[in-house]
């Protein structure tokens, strides 16, 4: 069995001590309630507060949560909001386009699918929600990486695999396709990342117009593509998805 690590342990009592009663606490009053040593306590307080964690006040020399965590919370808060959000129109996409929907955001320099509503049919398929797809090859990745300035830094420093003969790897190649990206306000991939598939991507705006997800369709070639074309009213319906949600979110122009 694996054994947990010590000091991971007590900063997180920390940070749980620090965020109930009293919000700001000396180290005499941190050691004493976690029953550390006083030098113990202060090497783990100024680690935390190194990373933005913990914030110690100039006057009284007491610890109070810092506002890395709040930023930390925001982003986890946005998420589920932009699932909850997404619910009703994401459904809505799946029966109208007869295919998988996805909904994805940027995570660790690639796109992670925190939502994913099942083709309408009774094929057997997998949830693929926490599944992890590649910034460059995906629809879903062209958007984040066309419109999120940290997506498109990621995309562009991080390794571009070919997946199939259609993977586009190249730096400039890859910036010409972002550029039509958001020349056209939406993203493609046809059979660039796995073969016989194909999708359409676009993005989903907030309330302070930041990009912060993105939605898209993903179907076999010959129904997204019928006579090697994208289907017009497929790519229509995406993009009233994402404009959709955006409003939800409280974005007034996208």
């Amino acid at each position: 069995m694996a054994r947990n690590i010590q000091s991971l342990e007590r900063a997180a009592a920390m940070l749980r001590l620090l965020a109930g009663g009293e919000r700001r606490l000396g180290l005499s009053d941190i050691a004493s309630a976690l029953g550390l040593a006083k030098g113990t306590a202060h090497g783990i307080l100024r680690t935390l507060q190194q990373e933005g964690f913990v914030e110690q006040d100039a006057a009284s020399g007491r610890y109070q949560l810092g506002a890395e965590l709040l930023r930390l919370g925001n982003s986890y808060l946005d998420v589920h909001e932009l699932r909850a959000r997404a619910l009703v129109w994401t459904d809505d996409l799946a029966r109208s386009s007869g295919e998988s929907v996805y909904l994805g955001v940027l995570h660790q320099q690639g796109v992670l699918i925190v939502h994913h509503v099942f083709r309408p049919d009774d094929s057997r398929q997998v949830l693929e929600v926490g599944a992890m797809q590649p910034l460059h090859s995906t629809a879903l990745g062209k958007v984040l990486a066309a419109y999120d300035p940290v997506a498109h830094s990621e995309a562009l420093e991080s390794e571009r695999r070919a997946f199939t003969d259609r993977t586009v790897c190249d730096s400039e190649s890859f910036e010409g396709v972002l550029d039509l990206t958001r020349a056209r306000g939406y993203a493609t991939d046809e059979e660039e990342t796995w073969e016989g598939i194909a999708s359409v991507a676009a993005p989903i705006y907030d309330r302070r117009r930041m990009p912060v997800g993105a939605v898209g369709v993903t179907g076999a070639v010959e129904r997204v593509c019928p006579d090697g074309e994208l289907r017009a009213e497929l790519i229509a319906a995406v993009r009233d998805c994402a404009r959709a949600v955006s409003r939800d979110l409280g974005a007034s122009r996208f």
